[in-house]
């Protein structure tokens, strides 16, 4: 057996690697974009920030909405469970009629023993204090005065809590419907809100704030040196720099190098904005030169460790021959040990006749 060939086998396949890894690199540097321009002055960094623009709502984020002001549009018809306070002047002295009476399943009123049930459901408060008055007048009173006003409306939804925007880019008011809120700022949403629930209440006022930015995010990529790449999304409140993004991922992994940088999206698809980040500048230094605002779209880029790469590309390549390598070895073991006592007769002494 040539013990020099599995030598001869991995020096050539280790200067195949070399061959394979270069090349590769050399496509993949001359298909980046290289960005030479210098990052503007007025690009905003850690003590110099802007205000964002007014919060676009847009899908899926959440909104809190409250109604502040829920009173049933007039003409209301009145419903079961409605509370109304109903006056009676002109009563019997031991059976007066005065309070809050519940309109009970069936849609009527109770006013007492004496003076039976009265259906009011489903009309408005002049009407059902014109049907008291009818069902009082002549049969149990001589001559009634009656007053009847809306105390409480049980069947009036509440607005209040979390709303999500749908894909449509409504929100859903429960029975009142759904309004279209994509695309408009806070006070425009809450202005068109308000125009909708105008047709069921009167002179509704409600307050619309955002719950989850769901909709405005930053990406943080970090290579993985040939065990993957990895992509966290994190929500653009306006505040956060790219010291506070890569915070977010617990710092840098022993497979990330120092290389950082931004990349912003723009309209134009032929220019690309990369603006490069110095890790010991912005941490040990305390320099905010490079530390930048974080916009929403903007991708923060942490290139991988060019060494531990190189390290674990060459394990995947050797990795197969060395399986190869392996198990020939343990074969010529494995005949050699079993052949060998056979060849020097050390077990097998001749038979003579």
């Amino acid at each position: 057996m040539d013990c020099t060939r599995p030598a001869t086998v991995i020096v050539l396949c280790f200067c195949t690697l070399l061959g394979v890894i270069g090349a590769g690199c050399q496509t993949v540097g001359s298909g980046k974009t290289q960005v030479t321009a210098p990052v503007p002055n007025s690009v905003p960094r850690e003590l110099s920030k802007v205000i964002l623009p007014p919060y676009v709502v847009e899908p899926p984020d959440i909104l809190v909405i409250d109604a502040l002001n829920v009173v049933p549009k007039q003409p209301y018809r009145l419903r079961t469970l409605d509370g109304v306070y109903i006056q009676v002047w002109g009563t019997l002295p031991d059976a007066p009629i005065e309070g809050t009476y519940q309109i009970e399943p069936g849609g009527g009123v109770t006013l007492g023993p004496r003076y039976g049930v009265v259906q009011i459901a489903g009309l408005t408060p002049e009407q059902a204090q014109q049907r008291i008055y009818e069902h009082l007048h002549g049969t149990y009173l001589r001559e009634p005065y009656v007053m009847v006003r809306l105390a409480n409306v049980a069947s009036v939804q509440e607005i209040a809590g979390e709303h999500i925007v749908g894909p449509d880019g409504t929100v859903t008011l429960g029975s009142y419907g759904s309004v279209s809120v994509a695309g408009r700022t806070l006070a425009q949403a809450k202005h068109a809100i308000q125009a909708h629930l105008s047709r069921y209440l009167e002179n509704p006022v409600v307050s619309v704030n955002v719950y989850a930015y769901n909709s405005k995010v930053y990406y943080v990529i970090t290579e993985g040196a040939g065990f993957g790449d990895a992509v966290y999304r994190f929500p653009a409140t306006g505040n956060e720099t790219v010291l506070d993004a890569i915070s977010q991922i617990n710092g840098l992994t022993e497979v990330s190098s120092k290389r950082i940088w931004v990349a912003r999206p723009t309209r134009d698809q032929r220019r690309v904005q990369v603006m490069p980040v110095c890790w010991e500048d912005i941490t040990s230094r305390a320099a905010v030169g490079t530390n930048y605002q974080v916009f929403p779209g903007d991708r923060i880029f942490v290139a991988e460790d060019k060494r531990v790469a190189f390290d674990t590309a060459l394990g995947k390549l050797t990795a197969p021959f060395e399986r190869i390598m392996g198990f020939s070895l343990l074969g010529a073991g494995t005949a050699t040990r079993f052949s060998g006592p056979v060849l020097r007769g050390g077990g097998n002494p001749r038979s003579s006749f």
